[in-house]
């Protein structure tokens, strides 16, 4: 792209993998991919690519795993989509870095804005292109769009909506030059990492908030003291009615197929 500046990319997950491809598709050049590690990824002693290192395969680019040959790739602006490591400050004073942040800054600086937007029942939230600096999360922010939270949307089909918004502003944001960012206004939160605890449901709980760790994937209770996973829920006459379940050491299944085969006592439910 003329005028475009040679780029490094840095991310892991789906979502960044899309954001790479458009980059790609836009005429971008990108020097270098760095992403995480080949790791063991299902059944198997096999190892695979995280989806950032497999479409940078396909793509014909260069991938490592090493965070600080951002700075000696010949690219001369990095760009950061839930790389799921911290940047060195060492590094950034070497290149400058924009990052695709999926919340509204500065609410939900840090690893997990999108589920603690849904844990939270937030109604809004959206996407920043912002600066990378050392502190987490607190650079200024370039561009930013706001989306609406629907009460049913997951945490992956939200991500997903999220990375589309962010895509079109960070291509805007290089086409028409990235500017001066504008200072972060308004009260800090903190999106610390989701635990396994984040994901426990607590049937004393109300049914809303049951529904919200449900959304953000991986909710679990317990059924005849092993870990039972809850996949998909609604709320039905006032209770929460599980859709698609997945028993220890089985696959996911509809709930109703589950019961048949469980045969549960009459008033027995989930520990």
């Amino acid at each position: 792209m003329r005028n475009a500046p040679p780029l490094v990319f840095l991310g892991s997950p789906q979502v960044s993998a899309d954001v790479l491809s458009a980059l790609v598709a836009a005429g971008h050049d990108i020097k270098l991919v760095i992403t995480g590690p080949d790791r063991r990824r299902g059944r198997g002693g096999a190892t695979s690519p995280t989806p950032v290192g497999a479409r940078a395969q396909e793509l014909g680019l260069p991938v490592n795993h090493v965070a600080a040959d951002a700075a000696s790739c010949g690219a001369e602006l990095g760009v950061v989509v839930a790389y799921g490591e911290i940047i060195r400050p060492s590094v950034l004073e070497q290149i400058p870095m924009v990052n695709i942040h999926f919340s509204l800054l500065p609410r939900w600086r840090g690893a997990a804005p999108v589920e603690r937007t849904i844990l939270a029942g937030d109604v809004e939230t959206g996407v920043c292109v912002m600066e990378v600096v050392e502190a987490l999360d607190a650079g200024g922010v370039y561009a930013s769009s706001a989306l609406p939270v629907s009460s049913e949307i997951d945490a992956a089909t939200l991500t997903a909506e999220l990375g589309v918004v962010g895509t079109e502003l960070l291509l805007k944001c290089l086409e028409d030059g990235l500017g001066d960012p504008a200072p972060q206004v308004g009260e800090v939160t903190y999106a610390s990492k989701i635990t396994s605890d984040d994901r426990h449901i607590d049937w004393s709980e109300r049914n809303d908030e049951i529904l919200r760790r449900v959304r953000i994937g991986g909710a679990w209770t317990t059924w005849r003291g092993e870990r039972f996973r809850i996949i998909q829920a609604i709320e039905f006459d006032g209770r929460i009615v599980p859709t698609v379940v997945q028993p220890a050491g089985k696959p996911q299944m509809a709930f109703d197929d589950w019961v048949r085969g469980a045969r549960p006592d009459s008033g027995e439910w989930f520990e």
